[in-house]
């Protein structure tokens, strides 16, 4: 009975400790045997432990040899199963190594870092985005979460790749976003937008439901999906769609031609976003009047959040209120 338990237990241990523990009990068996079979040649139980080490390993020192037939007898004994078994161990951990660097390259072993930050979904943006988080802080942790990437190399140590939908628990588990810091779930671009943006909710919820605490940025393409993105607990709503349609507008009707987007690409990849709460002496005073007060403490100001809503540039007579916070470009100096 007792034996039956421990084998069931023996068995449910991972291989690897396994092979180890058997040959550690192996070689001491041997080395006990040679011990006691020899004991003049092998005058303790640790030099016929070292003996049958040495021996079974095909090293042979030469600085420990059995004299009599049946010490002989144990060696070759020894040499057969010792000499498997650890030739065995070995290959055991070579197939271990290379199996979880496939894994890893699958998007199969989960992670278990904490403080880092989850991306959902594999596309232009995203790259772009780990290449500037990189630059920024090359020591960043970063999770890619992606259900339609097959594969993607291990060895980009800052990017842990988990395959699958960010809106399944154990996917989710698997990125440990219990101890994430940040979210950004991006638009499927294979997907209708009306899909696209259910599937963005979808992920929003599930990662709210696992971590309360998680600031979660969504993108959104559907003006009217923006409000049930908020309720399925983004921090922050990004509308792309919006964002570009505004900028082809004012492309098409602009009077000189400049070259907007290359402008504003340049200004996204190398200014820094910054907010802050309306200082209280500027309650109910005007865009203008901000404007020109934040100019004084070398800021610039380019627009403010009221009620989750971004107002780039509004009008100049525009009165900010309590509650609004400020959107500046970096500082000036």
């Amino acid at each position: 009975m007792y034996l039956h338990r421990f084998l069931q237990v023996y068995f449910r241990m991972p291989i690897l400790f396994r092979l180890i523990s058997t040959v550690f009990l192996i070689m001491i068996l041997f080395g006990v045997m040679i011990h006691f079979v020899e004991p003049t040649h092998f005058p303790s139980i640790f030099d016929g432990v070292w003996w049958a080490f040495i021996t079974g390993s095909t090293v042979g020192y030469g600085d420990y040899v059995p004299l009599t037939i049946t010490g002989k007898m144990i060696a070759i004994l020894l040499i057969l199963t010792g000499g498997g078994l650890i030739t065995f161990y070995m290959a055991t951990i070579s197939a271990g190594t290379i199996k979880r660097e496939h894994d890893l390259s699958e998007g199969k072993v989960g992670y278990r870092g904490k403080n880092h930050i989850i991306l959902v979904g594999w596309n232009e943006r995203t790259k772009q985005l780990i290449d500037m988080i990189l630059k920024h802080d090359k020591e960043e942790q970063i999770v890619l979460i992606d259900r339609t990437l097959s594969n993607l190399s291990y060895r980009q140590s800052h990017i842990h790749f988990i395959r699958g939908s960010a809106a399944e628990d154990d996917v989710l588990s698997k990125a440990n976003v219990k101890e994430a810091r940040y979210a950004i779930i991006t638009s499927d671009p294979s997907k209708q937008e009306q899909e696209a943006d259910q599937s963005s909710i979808l992920s929003t919820v599930a990662m709210r439901g696992n971590n309360p605490n998680l600031f979660i940025i969504t993108e959104i393409l559907i003006k009217e999906q923006i409000s049930n993105a908020k309720r399925a607990g983004a921090d922050t709503v990004i509308r792309s769609n919006d964002f570009m349609s505004t900028l082809f507008f004012r492309e098409i009707y602009r009077e000189t031609p400049v070259k907007p987007f290359e402008l504003l690409l340049d200004v996204l990849a190398n200014q820094q976003f910054t907010q802050d709460v309306l200082p209280d002496h500027l309650h109910g005073k005007t865009f203008h009047v901000c404007l020109t007060d934040q100019l004084t403490r070398q800021k610039l100001l380019i627009g403010m959040k009221r009620e989750g809503e971004y107002w780039l540039n509004p009008p100049p007579e525009c009165k900010l209120k309590t509650g609004d916070v400020l959107i500046f470009l970096k500082s000036l100096h």
